[in-house]
């Protein structure tokens, strides 16, 4: 229809030649098929042509046995056409920008019309493919050596300067599409005796002359434009400068570049100007691609950039993404590049820009296998062919698939409700199946299934291949040799190659089914290894998880099945120490990553119903129930913290469920304590109850705080003061046996009670009237403070409800503020507490707690206002110090700016600590910020990091604690700073 429909037009708007189309036609001239096919293939070539018969005519001599024009003759045909010399390049004489500019472009046009006639007479289009994207590249490097020659003479003093023009991305490796932006980077160095002082300017404007040749509407030009031109390649990105010399490209690659940025390098190649200048760029960038595979994290941060460049495809366009979408042309690009970046550091074969030409030599290499590289070739074959058809038909830059409608958009998670009927009915799908020959579903159905494999494809190719020939299967096994399996796992970032190809043989090897699950599994295993800090650590976890469960258990079965899990697992595995070792324990918690209703924490009413059931089978024995409610604590916290590191948790979250679960062993353990005394005849002599103190009291434990807290009791009716002492002393040891003591080997809970009045003079537990003289007589301002965070954590809730209403509320919130003496009190005890506690040989700004900018200069700037303030306002009446933040604010105390940075600073170093624990699995490191770049890099993957970012997480974490400490020298010691 478009084919007839151009054709009238074209008839009608050209009577001079509608003659001579006629002729053709009634002889059977194979030009007329040439101009029918273009017609029909590109509305956009046949709206041009109604007003340019030369576009009709260069369809009409085209014949079936087309060849497209060598590179020289398609450059010398563009330089023929604004009147430079084809020879030397040399700029042109006379003749206005307007008119070489017009020139240009109906000569490029003219030859953009020959290339489509030669792809679309081919009965192999797909064959065909290279051979037409070396011929559009070959054109676009015509056009750019044309506009540059405009350039030269237009700019005046060009003749001082070298210019090389560097063709990057697909231009650069001769893969160019019918409409594609030109990825450039220029290149400048003075002719001889030139002024290179004024090298940045006159290149500048030649730069910007090119660009204006190509890309920009222009009075007095017809043309249409060419294509745009993408400088976001060059050093420093659109922020850097237009045009650079050699030297500072080089210095910019070898001090500042990304590891994406020494990918992209790999496709370099000198396209117009200047050609030993651009030679001497390749040539010199060269060793710098070949070495950035040794770059610390190379192939994880590359992965990393493809994964954010997916993600930032709008959900509605993902699945139509020839391009950059899941399986489409990049994917198999990034594949190719990655093993050739990995191996060609020893393999220079492998040297090589074009995809189809690297993928070849991978497989020559036997890096690839060949039947692997045949479909990976083809797959990208006919995916660029329909971006290529997509293109030709507006002669617009698209990378889509058509529209299928709402909800039904074609690809891997096309919804198949779409009848046959309909799919005819989209002229943008038929049109473009009668492109391959095919009915629109078949069409749809072989796009589904070649981007399912190129992803397939993509594990098979990359991972696949490390593990041994026994693990192989099917017709086409495939192993690398020893040496590149080595290469490829350090790539990934196994430290310790030989020891990975060692647990990989151990786990794939016989006939079990752990075994055979392993060699399903392991391909993706290794790739979500390799995106953790610590590869190494976490295949040998898994490898013991087998051991120990993988014969008894279903769990390797239940990751084949749920994907998800089995990552999760993986970063787990690669990220965590501590998490690693509790799940040797018990492999039951591997299955919660699959559901993250298991991941969240449980209820404290589900928590109190467990512990009532271990009171209720204890049987009086103190080291059976210490063990089982110690084990519920462990267990609890594996869940939490498999939640919090699957970011199915939250910060805040995180913290209150770490207090939950140590209330609720608290109170089970004070319980049986209670009864335990009442058993031996004691009789209950006193009503005990647990006083949460500090992060505790606040409902803000992390993994490695100690549960603060003060102890009290009253005489129960009937029974004296120091009957009740004596059950009260022996309730207090019980609690403590089961809580901290030897009696099992599952972790213990340390309840530092250094709060209580008399500190660690004072008795462990006191009574009720005791604490109110004490408080009433001996207590500090700082004791005042430190009962901000007091609330009811453990036993009698009537008991502790006396305490705060008696003795903690009328110091915490004091009807008259502390004066001046008082205040100044704080702050000295403040500097005191830091000096004392600070361990020896640690710096200030390298520990979360007490160091600048730290959790203790957030918490005690947030109570010191507390205490001056909440007396008037019942809102700052609460132990949370970011409930109490957010009050302070909101009452006009704090300026919200303030407010932030307190904020960011108390919950990056509270989530830091976590990540240390969860990391080293050590409490002593917790609250210490190591200085070497791997262990900082482990706490950061636990925060969102990519792995191996260590020194960008201490940088953002020190940025933050430096501006804390300046709000925190203002609020809390009254400095002006």
């Amino acid at each position: 229809d478009a084919a007839l429909a151009n054709l009238r037009s074209v008839v009608d708007g050209l009577p001079a030649i509608a003659a001579n189309i006629a002729s053709r036609l009634q002889d059977g001239d194979p030009g007329v098929d040439a101009l029918i096919r273009v017609l029909g293939a590109s509305d956009a070539m046949g709206t041009m042509m109604r007003s340019r018969p030369r576009l009709v005519r260069a369809c009409l001599e085209a014949s079936r046995e087309a060849t497209f024009p060598d590179r020289p003759a398609v450059r010398a045909a563009a330089l023929e056409a604004i009147g430079a010399d084809p020879k030397s390049s040399a700029p042109v004489a006379g003749e206005a920008v307007t008119n070489a500019t017009q020139h240009l472009r109906e000569r490029y046009h003219e030859l953009l019309a020959g290339v489509m006639v030669g792809d679309l007479l081919s009965s192999d289009p797909e064959a065909l493919q290279p051979t037409v994207s070396r011929s559009l590249s070959d054109l676009a490097d015509a056009a750019l050596e044309g506009a540059l020659a405009i350039a030269r003479r237009e700019v005046p003093g060009s003749s001082g300067c070298r210019f090389s023009v560097i063709a990057m991305g697909k231009l650069g490796a001769r893969e160019l599409n019918y409409v594609s932006d030109v990825d450039l980077i220029y290149v400048v160095e003075p002719a001889d005796g030139a002024d290179a002082s004024a090298l940045p300017r006159i290149g500048t404007r030649m730069a910007l002359m090119l660009q204006r040749v190509c890309q920009a509407v222009m009075p007095g030009v017809t043309e249409p434009a060419l294509w745009q031109i993408d400088g976001g390649l060059r050093p420093e990105g659109k922020d850097g400068p237009l045009v650079r010399r050699l030297d500072s490209h080089l210095e910019y690659y070898d001090r500042w570049a990304e590891s994406w940025e020494f990918q992209a390098l790999l496709k370099a190649r000198a396209a117009a100007g200047d050609p030993d200048l651009g030679a001497a760029y390749v040539a010199r960038t060269r060793p710098l691609v070949w070495s950035a595979s040794a770059r610390e994290n190379f192939v994880n941060d590359c992965q990393a950039m493809r994964r954010r460049v997916e993600d930032l495809i709008p959900q509605a366009l993902q699945d139509r993404e020839i391009k950059l979408g899941r399986g489409g042309l990049r994917d198999v690009e990034f594949t190719v590049q990655m093993l050739q970046l990995v191996h060609g550091r020893v393999d220079e074969s492998l040297r090589v820009a074009a995809t189809l030409d690297a993928l070849k030599a991978l497989s020559d290499g036997g890096y690839v296998s060949r039947r692997q590289a045949a479909r990976l070739a083809g797959d990208y074959r006919f995916e660029r062919v329909i971006e290529h058809r997509q293109q030709m038909w507006m002669l617009q830059r698209t990378h889509l698939f058509p529209d299928l409608g709402a909800g039904n958009r074609g690809g891997l998670d096309r919804k198949r409700d779409v009848s046959v009927e309909e799919l005819g009915r989209n002229r943008e799908l038929r049109r473009l199946a009668r492109c391959f020959g095919l009915l629109p579903e078949r069409l749809l159905d072989r796009y589904d299934d070649t981007r399912r494999e190129v992803r397939r494809l993509h594990m098979e190719i990359y991972y696949r291949p490390m593990l041994p020939i026994s693990a192989q299967a099917g017709d086409d096994a495939f192993s690398l040799d020893e040496d590149a399996a080595r290469v490829r796992l350090a790539s990934v970032g196994f430290a310790d190659p030989d020891a990975a190809m060692r647990h990989m043989r151990a786990l794939t090897a016989g006939v079990s089914r752990a075994a055979k699950i392993n060699r399903i599994l392991l391909p993706a295993v290794l790739q979500w290894l390799g995106e953790g800090q610590n590869p190494d650590m976490g295949l040998l976890v898994w490898r013991r998880l087998e051991e120990l469960f993988g014969t008894d258990s279903d769990y390797l079965g239940f990751l084949r099945d749920s994907p998800s899990a089995a990552q999760r697992l993986c970063h787990i595995l690669a990220d965590s120490r501590f998490l690693g070792q509790a799940l040797s324990k018990s492999i039951e918690s591997v299955t919660w990553l699959g559901d993250d209703a298991q991941l969240r924490p449980r209820t404290r009413d589900s928590l109190d119903v467990q512990c009532r059931a271990m009171l209720d089978r204890s049987a009086g024995s103190l080291a059976d129930f210490a063990t089982s409610l110690r084990a519920m604590r462990r267990q609890e916290i594996e869940r939490i913290g498999l939640s919090w590191l699957s970011r199915v948790m939250d910060d805040v979250d995180c913290l209150q469920a770490l207090t939950d679960v140590t209330d609720a062993i608290i109170d089970a353990a004070l319980a049986w304590a209670q009864d335990d005394c009442v058993r031996l005849a004691m009789g209950r002599a006193a009503e005990v109850s647990v006083i949460g103190m500090g992060r505790y009291g606040g409902r803000e434990l992390n993994f490695s705080s100690d549960a603060d807290a003060i102890l009290i009791y009253r005489p129960s009716p009937g029974h004296g003061d120091a009957e009740a002492n004596a059950f009260a002393r022996a309730v207090v040891e019980r609690l403590r046996s089961i809580l901290q003591g030897p009696a099992s080997l599952e972790p213990r809970i340390d309840l530092d009670l250094d709060l209580r009045p008399e500190g660690r003079n004072g008795p462990l537990v006191r009574s009720l009237d005791s604490c109110v003289e004490y408080y009433a007589s001996w207590a500090s301002v700082w004791e005042h403070q430190a009962l901000i965070r007091a609330r009811h954590a453990a036993g009698d809730a009537e008991l502790s409800r006396e305490f705060l209403e008696r003795v903690a509320d009328p110091l915490r919130f004091p009807s008259t503020p502390p004066d001046d003496e008082q205040i100044a009190q704080i702050r000295r005890l403040k500097v005191r507490m830091e000096g004392e506690r600070l361990p020896r040989g640690v710096r200030r700004e390298r520990h979360l707690k007490l160091g600048r900018g730290g959790l203790s200069d957030v918490e005690w700037t947030v109570q010191l206002l507390q205490l001056l303030h909440a007396s008037e306002d019942p809102s700052l009446r609460t132990g949370s110090t970011m409930k109490a933040l957010d009050a302070l604010a909101d009452a006009g105390l704090v300026g919200a700016d303030d407010r932030d940075v307190l904020r960011s600073a108390w919950l990056t170093c509270t989530a830091s600590r976590n990540a240390s624990y969860l990391w080293t699995g050590r409490i002593q490191q917790a609250d210490v910020l190591p200085d070497d770049r791997y262990s900082l890099a482990g706490i950061a993957v636990c925060l969102g990091y990519p792995p191996h970012h260590g020194q960008t997480f201490d940088n953002d974490l020190m940025s933050r604690m430096r501006r804390c400490r300046k709000v925190v020298m203002r609020l809390f010691y009254g400095e002006d700073v």
